[in-house]
């Protein structure tokens, strides 16, 4: 199975939590069918991508990049590339390479949808992001990768300025599923 038919299978059987999530959700599943080329970074102006909230072993903090580029506080997360056979595997590709943290365990997701700006394709190119939350191993340590400013653990409810409420709500979301 392609990732894009992976992609739609995965969304077609996700149930939003909020209205606002249920149109994303749509509208990405129209995107899907539409473009052939949707999982990839040359769709343009919007493509799909993977994004993790890495949490720590007892899911009370979550590990944030300040992102080189946005210069903002978020999960790892990015594009989607020719050897990943799901967004899982792309959202825990990513959080590996962004993290350094061997050994994190993907929970069961995708946990949130979002869609954002970003500079892919100036003047304008959008993220369809599909959201996920993976566990590191007690006593992970991170190593800042070339994509980062600073990488920092940081409590779920306290996280730091500048972020996002997507960044809040995914990891709220993440810790929630893990703590159940």
């Amino acid at each position: 199975m392609s990732l894009r038919d992976q992609a739609r299978r995965a969304l077609a059987g996700w149930t939003a939590p909020t209205a606002a999530e249920e149109t994303l959700r749509e509208d990405f599943l129209r995107h899907l069918l539409v473009h052939e080329d949707a999982m990839w970074r040359e769709c343009v102006p919007d493509h799909l991508t993977a994004t993790t909230a890495v949490l720590s072993h007892d899911g009370e903090r979550v590990l944030l990049t300040l992102h080189q580029k946005a210069r903002m506080w978020l999960p790892m997360g990015g594009h989607c590339e020719t050897t990943d056979r799901s967004l899982e595997d792309a959202a825990l590709r990513e959080a590996v390479e962004e993290s350094g943290i061997a050994g994190l365990r993907l929970l069961p997701g995708p946990l949130a949808l979002d869609r954002h700006e970003v500079w892919c394709h100036p003047p304008r190119s959008r993220h369809l992001d599909v959201e996920y939350g993976a566990v590191a191993p007690e006593g992970a340590e991170f190593v800042i990768s070339a994509e980062s400013l600073d990488l920092r653990w940081f409590p779920v409810d306290d996280l730091p300025e500048p972020t996002d409420e997507a960044t809040r709500r995914l990891a709220r979301r993440a810790r929630a599923l893990l703590l159940g």
